[in-house]
């Protein structure tokens, strides 16, 4: 019983391993002065900063609206993107014909397409939401696409054998084993959607968000800040690809069976 309960807690606390390696290490390269310890601060002095801009800052103002933006770009690249990846995975000859034009734009970073956002929408909250769903639609319209296409084909004949119509096999065999590629691109949807979102707070014209709070703290040389704002933009990747994995394991546990 010992050992089991040891051996769990163990298997819970082992992706601390790499944490707290991280940690020693810039503690390491600080003390020895490795990088100028100006430009390279403690990680006390960063974690106190981080603390300091929660209890006493704006850093829970600039944590909201990232993770607005991040959200609000992500539902409209699902509502689109699903939908359409499914339209183009049911007919594989449709998505040959459209692959060229789909992996040219997945193949293009984001960042590539500011100016073309910022002509179309101009410099506010649309342009960084929108280039931010252009980016992680793609991606999720790419996994729905192959998952659909992929679907284990001695089912679907299977049901097409016990009289069920074209439409039917789509809705009750075919897209549910897809779901686990389409959880898939919807976890690597939400994460693009926040890298995407703090580059274009940090260069379109924003005045918050943990992109520009980075950028303000890096031009005034306030290194713990730039710090604390990268280290809760990270914990704020982090959080949410957790919850995806927590939700994929919750709702496609039968996934590969």
């Amino acid at each position: 019983m010992i050992t089991h309960l040891s051996r769990r807690w163990a298997s819970r606390l082992q992706p601390m391993i790499g944490a707290l390696l991280i940690i020693f290490v810039w503690w390491f390269a600080h003390e020895v002065k490795l990088v100028d310890p100006v430009l390279l601060p403690s990680p006390g002095e960063s974690l106190a900063a981080f603390w300091k801009g929660l209890t006493q800052g704006t850093l829970w103002g600039d944590f909201y609206k990232t993770i607005v933006r991040t959200f609000a770009s992500f539902i409209i690249a699902t509502v689109i993107a699903v939908p359409l990846g499914i339209l183009l995975g049911s007919s594989e000859r449709v998505y040959r014909s459209l692959e060229f034009a789909i992996d040219f734009f997945r193949s293009t970073p984001a960042s590539a397409m500011f100016p073309l956002f910022l002509v179309l929408f101009g410099v506010g909250e649309a342009t960084k939401i929108a280039v931010a769903a252009f980016g992680a639609g793609l991606g999720i319209l790419f996994n729905v696409s192959y998952g659909v296409m992929n679907a284990r084909k001695q089912r679907q004949l299977a049901a097409k054998v016990m009289g069920a119509s074209s439409f039917k096999v789509l809705r009750d065999v075919t897209l549910w084993e897809s779901l686990p590629q389409t959880f898939v691109g919807m976890r690597s949807g939400v994460s693009l959607a926040l890298v995407i979102v703090i580059v274009a707070e940090m260069f379109i014209g924003s005045t918050d968000g943990l992109g520009q709070r980075i950028m303000n703290a890096q031009m005034v040389f306030d290194m713990p800040e730039m710090y604390a704002a990268i280290f809760a933009a990270g914990a704020l990747g982090y959080v949410l690809n957790l919850l995806f994995l927590v939700a994929e394991r919750r709702f496609v546990h039968w996934g590969g069976k």
